[in-house]
């Protein structure tokens, strides 16, 4: 037995204290075997999930208000536990997901410093975008009352772990540390691929917790199925704001029930995109075997389960796309199987694969060959081809999880322009090109503004640097509120709200909107961005 199935319970963390549980456990499989994996996990009750959303509620009162400096030693302390223990978790998820261990070591390393920003930001407190309009008792013909406003955390926050980021996307990933950082209290549904690493990671933040003396509620994971689990925390009226990392028929199915509730509330779900790349005629030129390489590097990244994969590459027909895809072909040919996260993923791939070999307008020209015995839940990758006529009009948009791409060779700039305008919402749009082609493509660029949210200049969308400017969200279908993003420091505005005072005497303000400023953050006065005072003893009506 391995240290980290020995620390394994099986049971939901419900504030400080061990769930009990109920019903037939769910376990974890083995992608590269599909074999069982123990221990089981036994799904938590009803009651004990109106438990963890009452304790979490509770504890909001409290910490809501604990200053920012506060959350962000916890949310320190919480990457330091995970460290501590990076071994074990590691170990764990590489059984659990079959994703290498250079991987998984990148990917805890990422959620760490996802933890580390968020406590920066939490910590320097600017991000509450303090607004402070001073009164004018003498203007005419009314009085103007001295107004200030700021954002406030939203309450219980429930986050779903996701299938294919065991770390980054889960308990302790981005939507859980934007949570924490914002003031509000945060329930996780552990998703059913990797439950013991969720539970490893949920009983590092569960003794940051208990370190930091802050309230049990503060942080809960329950386990079991999405269907009950999932729709029983969306549903309880305490709960405040979700957040969701799946399939876009998953996060539909939570998007309505956010929104049929008594009080709806918002639902931040990023589901699905197929991640568009056009390669213009200057770079098809000059790089076209460069390219290729790239591309199949980032279509096959993580086995094609990344939500930045791109699933379709545009470009014009000739003598150089000719080149381009030949070499993808190699590429293809060559290429190792890989193995999916969960035999639910497996079986979609296989489906969408099988569907698309028997579409009269697409055409197979290269797929991995299978070698040895198929174990677990294994496949190869696969090389699609159609015209832009083709395109125009199917479902071939649609997303494929998994290690496949599709190639559109278009015969005109006008095609290439209709296909743009097609498109539904995506994360992300690449472009290829030279500066020539750019300085020529400002109409393509302008569409694609308006369908992404990161466009991407001669690079690949995998890979989404955890930065204050990065954003991770587009219109929907890619995500359910293509104003937010899920990385970067910018996720802490999803869940919060803005608060105005009006007339309030100076000493019974937020610190963040006393004229004293003792926060020191930035603040907007009177119409002008500073870091002083303000005004001390201003006219208030």
């Amino acid at each position: 037995m391995t240290a980290s199935i020995a620390k394994l319970s099986g049971r939901s963390l419900i504030g400080l204290r061990e769930g009990a549980g109920a019903g037939e456990p769910l376990y974890a499989t083995d992608p590269s075997t599909g074999q069982r994996l123990q221990p089981g996990f036994i799904p938590a009750t009803t009651e004990e999930v109106d438990l963890a959303v009452r304790l979490a509620a509770e504890a909001f009162d409290f910490y809501r208000r604990v200053p920012g400096h506060e959350r962000a030693a916890f949310l320190q302390k919480i990457a330091a536990r995970i460290e501590s223990i990076a071994g074990e978790v590691i170990e764990r998820a590489g059984l659990e997901t079959a994703l290498p261990q250079a991987r998984l070591q990148g990917e805890t390393a990422r959620t760490c410093a996802q933890l580390r920003l968020f406590a920066q930001v939490a910590e320097e407190g600017s991000w509450v975008n303090a607004r402070i309009d001073h009164g004018d008792p003498d203007r005419k013909p009314a009085p103007k009352p001295d107004i200030r406003s700021m954002l406030r955390p939203l309450g219980p926050v429930v986050v779903f772990g996701a299938s294919n980021f065991p770390l980054a996307f889960s308990v302790a990933g981005g939507d859980t540390a934007s949570a924490l950082a914002g003031g509000n209290t945060v329930i996780v549904k552990a998703h059913a691929a990797h439950p013991g690493t969720s539970e490893l990671v949920g009983r590092a933040v569960q003794e940051s917790v208990r370190e930091c003396g802050l309230p049990e509620g503060v942080f809960s994971v329950l386990f079991g199925s999405g269907s009950q689990i999932g729709t029983a925390l969306m549903r309880h009226p305490l709960v405040k704001a979700g957040g969701f990392t799946g399939s876009r028929t998953a996060g539909r199915v939570l998007m309505d029930v956010a929104a049929s509730r008594p009080e709806p509330i918002p639902f931040y779900a990023e589901m699905s995109s197929t991640n568009p790349v056009f390669i213009l005629p200057g770079a098809l030129r000059e790089r076209a075997e460069n390219i290729a390489a790239g591309l199949y590097a980032s279509f096959t990244m993580g086995a094609g389960q990344f939500c930045t994969k791109p699933g379709m590459v545009f470009l014009p027909q000739g003598p150089e796309a000719a080149s381009f895809a030949d070499k993808l072909r190699q590429l293809v040919g060559g290429s190792a199987p890989f193995h999916l996260l969960t035999k639910t993923i497996h079986s979609s791939y296989d489906s969408a694969i099988t569907h698309r070999k028997t579409d009269a307008a697409v055409k197979l020209v290269a797929e991995g060959p299978q070698r040895g015995a198929v174990t677990g839940f294994s496949v190869t990758s696969a090389l699609f081809e159609t015209d832009a006529a083709s395109f125009l009009g199917s479902d071939l948009d649609s997303e494929i999880f998994g290690p496949t791409t599709l190639l559109v060779q278009h015969s005109n700039r006008d095609q290439a322009l209709a296909i743009a305008r097609s498109l539904e919402g995506h994360l992300t749009a690449t472009i290829h090109g030279t500066e020539q082609d750019l300085r020529e493509s400002a109409d393509l660029i302008a569409i694609l503004e308006s369908k992404v949210g990161r466009l991407v200049f001669n690079g690949f969308p995998t890979g989404v640097e955890v930065t204050h400017a990065m954003v991770h969200g587009g219109p929907y279908p890619s995500t359910s509120d293509g104003r937010s993003t899920s990385v970067g420091s910018q996720a802490i505005f999803r869940f919060a709200r803005l608060v105005c005072y009006q007339g309030f005497p100076d000493d019974v303000l937020p610190g963040e909107l006393q004229d004293a400023n003792p926060r020191g953050i930035w603040r907007m006065i009177d119409g002008q961005m500073t870091r002083d005072a303000g005004p001390v003893g201003s006219d208030r009506s």
